[in-house]
């Protein structure tokens, strides 16, 4: 195997475009100049289509956590009630934040590989009146499940006056939102997702109802006060000097989503989630999720009869093929496929066609082209 050969398959970071990758390559521009102004005047629509919604999303030179962290200190304040999903190892870092910052944490806990139920959030609204926020994960990335975020935001303005925020991190980009229709208040994503970029942006898209609540709040943070940015990109700028090389790569990435298609895109993320899961059904290999709440970004395989572990080893010494393991107590029981932003079906294909060398390898049992003939059925079907 050549040192370069490297499939990257692991739910984030993900490839990049090689366009992408020129254009993050194009000379440094004025932060303060005006072509940053007009880089940020085409960049500003295309994304609100991909957020779903008529507010301008903010672009933080930052982790995805620190956008996490944005939602959290701009919208409360210390002693505030908040309730938290948890579904796995990135609803646990939404409720880690909000002790961090002195708020109360409500828990709901729910077993790692299964969505919550909208259900519950009558039940909290009734005890715990004062909620000020519910945050939840869009997708799970430590579990491939995807919650209903739609559902969610919907019960929490029918049973309480609280804001409903969102982790979208490995959700935005690969699947349908629309977050003004749903009532999503806050939505956070990252670059180095379905966006198709490296690390190092966090997008906040915020509603009307949620900027009255932040405007008043006297505890919101130097760098990640959302007000800077809001009012700072009203005028094509930042407040703080940007990654300028990965705003040269979001544009372009927003004209490869605009040239393939928003639906197409979703549709294509749709088409490689069911290749996947068929293909492991045919080899008779245990999913963490069932279908209605299964991912189109991230598939959890928790095989019966082979060590996860051994088998991300042996493709990645054999072909250069990069997975991604179990979190916390799924560490060592499960291994995680990405299947999102700069991916297609042939890639798909390639994935599942060399994982059946590996599993065929450590468990002896004779899976060579199952998966791989279920899945280019469904291609088939699909398409």
């Amino acid at each position: 195997m050549s040192v370069e050969d490297h499939l990257l398959r692991i739910p984030g970071p993900t490839p990049i475009p090689s366009s992408v990758q020129q254009a993050m390559s194009k000379p440094m521009i004025g932060h303060r100049g005006t072509e940053t102004k007009a880089l940020l005047q085409r960049i500003k629509p295309k994304l609100k289509t991909i957020f779903g919604t008529g507010q301008d999303v903010l672009m933080v030179t930052a982790s995805g956590t620190a956008g996490l962290e944005a939602a959290v200190v701009n919208s409360t304040s210390p002693g505030d009630t908040v309730l938290v999903l948890v579904t796995g190892a990135f609803g646990e870092r939404f409720a880690k934040i909000c002790e961090n910052h002195r708020l109360h944490v409500i828990r709901h806990d729910i077993e790692w590989g299964k969505a919550v139920s909208p259900d519950v959030i009558q039940e909290y609204a009734s005890k715990n009146p004062g909620i000020k926020a519910v945050f939840a994960t869009f997708c799970e990335t430590s579990t491939g499940v995807l919650n209903p975020v739609k559902e969610l935001a919907e019960a929490v303005h029918s049973h309480t006056d609280a804001l409903f925020i969102a982790d979208g991190v490995s959700a935005v980009g690969g699947t349908e939102v629309k977050m003004d229709e749903w009532g999503i208040d806050v939505l956070v994503t990252g670059s180095q997702k379905a966006m198709m970029l490296p690390p190092g942006l966090t997008f906040l898209a915020v509603s009307e109802l949620a900027w009255r609540i932040i405007e008043k709040n006297r505890n919101r943070p130097f760098y990640l006060d959302l007000v800077k940015y809001r009012d700072k990109l009203a005028d094509d700028s930042t407040p703080f000097t940007p990654g300028l090389s990965l705003f040269m790569g979001l544009e372009q990435v927003l004209n490869l989503v605009e040239e393939e298609g928003l639906t197409k895109v979703f549709n294509r993320h749709h088409l490689m989630k069911e290749m996947t899961r068929a293909a492991f059904h045919a080899m008779d290999i245990p999913l963490l999720t069932n279908e209605s709440d299964s991912s189109p970004t991230v598939t959890s395989v928790a095989p019966a009869d082979f060590n996860p572990e051994q088998l991300r080893k042996q493709v990645k010494s054999d072909f250069g093929l990069d997975l991604a393991g179990g979190q916390q107590h799924l560490k060592g029981k499960i291994f995680r496929i990405g299947h999102m932003g700069y991916c297609s079906p042939a890639d798909v294909l390639q994935t599942i066609s060399l994982l059946e060398i590996g599993i065929q390898k450590l468990s002896k049992r004779d899976v060579i082209g199952k998966g791989t003939m279920e899945a280019q059925k469904i291609y088939l079907e699909w398409t």
